[in-house]
Order: structure tokens, then sequence, then C-alpha cells
């Protein structure tokens, strides 16, 4: 397994991962276009990718202007086996490194994923829209899940 950051290149690969997902599907494909992965990966944050064998099997995009993870997803078959939790701590040390805000995301509710950003030290803060839960990540709650304090 390779961690790094992601580029421009990459992104044909991480829409084939974003489009693999069973859970937190688009209701459409055409709403996270290339030009959005592009202008999330270099003007608005960052992005990284997890590959294995040339192939990118995981990615995280965080969006520093609104202070939210944009995206963090692996495919299917790669779950279970320490990605996603590795993307996650390189996106969210790479974001408190950068700036103290709060970060939120959203997720649907009763997933996988909103069992994964409870085990990762993520707190509630109410619904997002109807269908997701809001998550919030505060820089002192970061360092004491990380034994930073």
């Amino acid at each position: 397994m390779i961690f790094r950051e992601a580029t421009i290149p990459d992104i044909y690969q991480i829409q084939i991962v974003r489009h693999s997902v069973k859970e937190n599907v688009l209701s459409n494909p055409a709403l996270v276009t290339d030009e959005d992965c592009k202008t999330y990966l270099t003007l608005r944050g960052k992005g990284w990718v997890c590959e294995i064998q040339n192939q990118i099997v995981g990615f995280a995009i965080i969006d520093l202007k609104e202070h939210n993870v944009w995206a963090l997803f692996v495919r299917p078959e790669y779950e279970g086996k320490g990605i996603g939790r590795q993307l996650h701590a390189m996106m969210l040390n790479w974001y408190f490194q950068h700036t103290n805000e709060t970060l939120w995301l959203s997720t649907a509710v009763n997933t996988r994923a909103a069992r994964f950003y409870r085990l990762q030290g993520w707190k509630e803060a109410g619904l997002y829209g109807t269908k997701e839960i809001k998550f919030i990540m505060t820089i002192e709650d970061w360092k004491v899940q990380n034994n930073f304090a």
C-alpha cells in the first residue's frame, strides 16, 4: 500500500472509487465533476490517495475554505484494511496544521461511515438536511483522540 498526495492525473481513478461505493452513493453521478475534484485538490484544499499495484483504492479530500471533509471513500473490496483510517489521519493532521477552525462533515444515518467517524472521535452536531448526520471535530478533540495533548 502506498499513501500519497493526490494529483490531477489521479482524478480519473478517484472518480472510479467514488462511483464504486455501496453507501453514500451519489444520486446523480454528474453532480461531482472532474473539474470539481480539480478545484478541491488545487484551490480549496488537498487530497490523498491509497494505491495498491498502481490502482487507487481509496481517497480523501479536505476543503480548507468551508472547513469540511469533502470526500473520504474506499473501494468496497478494500474496506476493513485500515485504508480509510490512514487517509483520515493524514487529512486531519494536515488540516489542523493549517488551521484551528472546527472541521465538519456529513454522512448518511445508520451507515458504516457514521460508525467510522464516531470511532475516530467525531461528535454529532445534529442533522444535515433530512437524511444525513452532521459531525464536527475540534482541534482539541483531535489532539485528545491522537494523544497530542
